[in-house]
């Protein structure tokens, strides 16, 4: 399926879109997409691991923008899986921001995706709210189209022990989201795996301070600006250790 061909769903079924907190006049706001499986069609149950597993960076996010006027909300997924070419979480996070330009308007949005949530947040980044991506350990597959992230702001973040998504994997992705014209950086975090769990305060900290840099809220940190800076062709800042 083309990176720019992910359709939006018949309006009136699922809603996609579950505030977890919302200002009364919000300038910005964030969706963090938790991840899920290759083939699954059954909906997520009501204990969902992979949901609560993204509470604590929800929780960090509101933290990091108290008195921001920043929404923070998740994305509600239909389906467990991803399941081939229906790219049903992507499907399910264009309808979050559709939903979310209806409500609050074109404000700049930066989405929070875990694995396959990393792999949906890249696909609906074309959409015109989307102001950057924070991808955590993302599902980046050989032939995961890129083209569609011109001029968008890709930060990757992935641990060195990942056996479930392969952080080479991640590297590729972005050299060719960059020669496409994204501005991409990356981290390495050593001594972690896939789950977010060990090391997890550093997890949920980084994205903090790369979400609200993407916002505007403080600068970025030095070196991810140099390697948003780069040009298409250079691999530098894709791969930075933490």
């Amino acid at each position: 399926m083309d990176g720019q061909a992910v359709a939006p769903r018949t309006a009136g079924h699922h809603r996609a879109l579950a505030w977890c907190s919302r200002p009364d006049a919000p300038s910005a706001a964030v969706l963090v997409l938790h991840g899920g499986q290759e083939h699954g069609l059954h909906r997520p149950g009501r204990i969902n691991p992979p949901g609560l597993r993204m509470w604590p960076f929800v929780r960090a996010v509101e933290r990091a923008t108290a008195g921001a006027e920043v929404a923070v909300g998740v994305v509600r997924y239909r389906c467990r899986g991803w399941n081939g070419d229906r790219a049903d979480a992507a499907r399910d996070t264009t309808a979050a921001l559709q939903d979310l330009a209806e409500e609050l308007g074109p404000v700049p949005t930066v989405l929070i995706g875990h694995s396959m949530g990393g792999r949906a947040a890249l696909r609906a980044a074309c959409h015109p709210c989307v102001a950057g991506v924070v991808a955590l350990a993302p599902w980046c597959p050989d032939g995961e189209p890129a083209e569609h992230l011109e001029g968008r702001r890709l930060l990757m973040v992935h641990g060195e022990r990942d056996k479930v998504t392969d952080p080479a994997g991640t590297v590729d992705f972005a050299v060719r989201a960059r020669a496409a014209g994204a501005h991409t950086a990356g981290y390495r975090v050593a001594r972690s795996g896939h789950t977010l769990l060990h090391r997890a305060g550093l997890w949920h900290r980084t994205a903090a301070v790369l979400t609200t840099g993407l916002l505007g809220l403080h600068d970025l940190p030095a070196e991810v600006t140099a390697a948003l800076a780069l040009p298409a062709g250079d691999r530098g800042g894709l791969d930075l250790p933490l």
